[in-house]
């Protein structure tokens, strides 16, 4: 009797145990995270050649005057037309209106069409301003061209024992030996201790020594003055 007690109550228990293991939902696990895709890498714009400025346009340089055949007497920077100067004067393709001129004692030219401008205490290129002005009424591009042929307004003069005495332009700086070597030279008759320069300055003559041979010798060099404009040197006979 015993035994069948202990055998229904161990079946009933385990009835009790498959009911409940029946009854309790399953245990499900948490749905996993779809993984995460990794975010693409960061790429750097690609860069920008800097773009060149248009090169410029070289500018034409500006057209040289034409020059003026003929002779023509090299000046110093700075040189200034005097009275009885020759100038030769060229308009760039007008004829009638170029030629060759003579600074008047009033110290002006006269030119075709132009008529009479002022030229004397101008520099060259000054001059041909002016005139390129005046004649840009008769021609719209008009281009001038001055040169000295002459000059005649700046003059010294030597004079007794030397080759060639008589008036030589004055075109730039000229010592006292270079004009006599300019007028060929001393004679054998001449003085050579005794050559004097004449200046005339506000109305007074003054006069300066020259030894020629002291000179030539590097004795006294201070004596090889720079001549002016008018200035005459004498050279006696010995």
């Amino acid at each position: 009797m015993r035994t069948l007690l202990a055998a229904t109550l161990a079946l009933t228990l385990l009835g009790h145990g498959v009911a409940s293991a029946q009854a309790a939902p399953p245990q499900t696990q948490p749905p996993k995270a779809a993984p995460t895709q990794a975010a693409p890498p960061q790429t750097k714009p690609p860069k920008v050649a800097p773009t060149k400025p248009a090169p410029k346009t070289p500018q034409k340089p500006p057209a040289a005057k034409p020059t003026v055949p003929g002779p023509v007497v090299a000046t110093e920077p700075g040189f200034t037309i005097g009275i009885s100067d020759v100038l030769g004067i060229l308009v760039w393709r007008e004829p009638e209106m170029s030629g060759d001129v003579t600074v008047r004692l009033d110290g002006m030219i006269s030119l075709p069409l132009i008529r009479d401008i002022e030229a004397a205490g101008l520099t060259p290129n000054d001059l041909a301003e002016r005139i390129q002005t005046a004649a840009r009424e008769f021609v719209t591009d008009a281009s001038v061209t001055v040169v000295v042929r002459q000059m005649n307004s700046r003059r010294v003069f030597i004079t007794g024992e030397v080759a060639r005495p008589g008036a030589y332009s004055l075109v730039s700086s000229m010592t006292v030996m270079q004009l006599i070597a300019v007028s060929g030279g001393l004679t054998e008759f001449a003085a050579t201790k005794s050559i004097s320069i004449l200046r005339v300055e506000a109305g007074k003559t003054k006069t300066f020594p020259f030894d020629y041979k002291n000179v030539a010798n590097g004795k006294k060099p201070a004596q090889n003055i720079v001549l002016k404009s008018g200035d005459t040197v004498v050279v006696p006979e010995r």
